[in-house]
């Protein structure tokens, strides 16, 4: 028998999209206010679901807690009020997008996962925009 777990998370970061390479006059035709020289922040809210086979003697797909300590050592700690642009080494030459940031966590907490486990990554950005990466 195989079930999806789902554990809820949450941070907050502040962020700027762009790109080094275009013109200043193109970043803000492309990316608008979100292109703010400042930055602008988000309350992201992160929902990390694994899907397996349920072990028959523990009864679980993922032990909850285990899952739990791995996504506020590896995520919250490292994006919770930070600048995604300045203070996130994976974000040095990579837009920080809602996509960008879901396959970053993604790539990092995959490895640490049982291999046979399939992944998947829901973060909203906003309340109504959110994106979903599940490694393809």
């Amino acid at each position: 028998m195989r079930a999806t777990v789902s554990r809820k998370a949450h941070f907050n970061a502040a962020h700027r999209l762009y790109r080094k390479d275009w013109s200043d006059e193109k970043n803000q035709a492309v990316f608008g206010k979100c292109n703010n020289p400042n930055f602008h922040g988000h309350n992201y809210e992160l929902i990390v679901s694994v899907t397996g086979e349920i072990n028959p003697e523990t009864g679980f797909v993922v032990d909850m807690k285990i899952l739990k300590d791995l996504i506020f050592e590896e995520i919250e700690q490292s994006f919770d009020h930070k600048n995604l642009n300045l203070e996130v080494e994976a974000f040095k030459n990579l837009n920080p997008t809602a996509e960008n940031i879901a396959v970053v966590i993604y790539n990092i907490l995959k490895p640490k996962l049982n291999s046979e486990l399939n992944l998947k990554i829901t973060l909203y950005e906003t309340p109504r925009n959110f994106v979903t990466y599940s490694g393809e």
